[in-house]
């Protein structure tokens, strides 16, 4: 990928997040260092979801307006959105194997979150082995869609069924239940890793954008 403002921005956000959750951030008293993984694990998972809500805004777009700038827009996010939750999936079961004693457990939002992997994996398939442009692109735009809707589940596991995940410290109505160091560098990791998200889909676009020969706009 080559250098960007915007990409070496999100490389500074997340090396800054990084120092600060390593040298200026207190470790927690209970779970001890690898509470930490908290500020990697939390907002790749909304980063993904982001990125898989950006999936299903512009597939919906592209069915009603058939235009293949929306595809590329869609097709781009998922394959960021894999990534950030393949992050997921390998934080969560590294820091709930010092916390719960095991890597992984049969719960409600692990098993969601695993299932909503593959749909986007399955997206991508899709995508590879489906040869007819307009008819990749519709296809690729249902599942898509259908996918995203898992993610307003996945928030809500925590409420409607046992899980050993604990309830959110941060979305929830009365202020936040961290300290305010944790607070600050938590919102510092959020913000970096949700700029590293825009800078991986600007690059990914402009890839399929290359790839399908079409010209940009100058500025874009």
């Amino acid at each position: 990928m080559k250098p960007t403002p915007l990409s070496i921005a999100a490389a500074i956000g997340v090396v800054v997040a990084f120092v600060r959750v390593f040298f200026f951030t207190p470790t927690e008293a209970i779970q001890g260092l690898a509470q930490k993984i908290y500020y990697i694990h939390v907002p790749s998972a909304w980063v993904a979801f982001l990125a898989f809500f950006l999936v299903a805004l512009t597939s919906a777009l592209y069915l009603a307006l058939r235009e293949d700038r929306l595809d590329r827009i869609a097709e781009s996010s998922a394959e960021v959105g894999v990534v950030f939750t393949t992050v997921v999936l390998i934080t969560g079961p590294l820091w709930g194997k010092p916390i719960w004693g095991t890597y992984w457990t049969w719960d409600a939002r692990l098993t969601l979150t695993l299932f909503l992997w593959f749909v986007y994996v399955a997206y991508m398939v899709l995508r590879s082995a489906v040869e007819d442009r307009d008819m990749r692109a519709r296809y690729s735009a249902v599942l898509g869609i259908l996918g995203a809707l898992l993610i307003p589940f996945i928030h809500l596991s925590v409420y409607l069924f046992r899980t050993l995940h604990p309830m959110p410290i941060l979305g929830k109505p009365e202020r936040p239940s961290l300290p305010n160091e944790m607070l600050s560098t938590f919102i510092i990791a959020f913000a970096a890793f949700t700029l590293l998200y825009v800078a991986l889909l600007r690059a990914r676009y402009r890839y399929a954008v290359e790839r399908d020969g079409v010209k940009l706009p100058e500025g874009d």
